[in-house]
């Protein structure tokens, strides 16, 4: 069976030199799930290592990488759940501005260690393919770690400020 290439694409022809190759990808699933989880067509985008021509195409980019980790990364998804509940019960609890800065600060810091260990997952799996390492474990039980304690101080943190609003709220609607 013949693997399909990754092409190198490119708006500026003179970026690529004669050293640059195709690269044959691992599997048919890695190409898949690259086209699958494109801006809903082909993407055609510039060489990963060249700079982005404008200020929007650098915000695509970035937008590409929250949907790839969105769509791709279970954990992702119950993050975003988990913000979203707080801040709503934030605001139907009455958090004040400050209260709600922290409550945003802390899940946007989950949602973030999650897109870098995203990142570094993918950048471990590409360097290691399908072989084990000892240290390719490490790094990614290390970042997933690193999600795992910011996710617990998020919840942590949310519920220091929002119990004394819950309980308020019990005491008003016993009274």
């Amino acid at each position: 069976m013949k693997m399909p290439k990754l092409q190198l694409i490119t708006s500026h022809p003179a970026e690529i030199s004669e050293e640059v190759s195709e690269i044959p990808l691992e599997s048919t699933e890695t190409y898949s799930l690259l086209t699958k989880y494109s801006l809903g067509k082909k993407q055609k985008r510039n060489l990963a290592w060249a700079v982005a021509p404008d200020l929007i195409s650098s915000f695509k980019y970035a937008w590409q990488g929250v949907k790839y980790a969105f769509l791709t990364q279970r954990n992702f998804r119950i993050h975003t759940v988990m913000t979203s509940l707080g801040l709503t019960a934030g605001f139907y609890l009455g958090a004040s501005r400050v209260e709600m800065a922290i409550i945003s600060l802390t899940c946007a810091f989950v949602l973030v260690l999650e897109l870098l260990n995203t990142a570094i997952e993918s950048v471990v799996d590409l360097i290691v393919k399908q072989n084990y390492h000892e240290l390719a474990k490490i790094a990614k039980d290390c970042s997933a770690g690193a999600v795992l304690v910011s996710a617990i101080t998020s919840v942590l943190v949310t519920g220091f400020i929002l119990l004394p609003h819950g309980i308020d709220l019990i005491i008003s609607l016993l009274n």
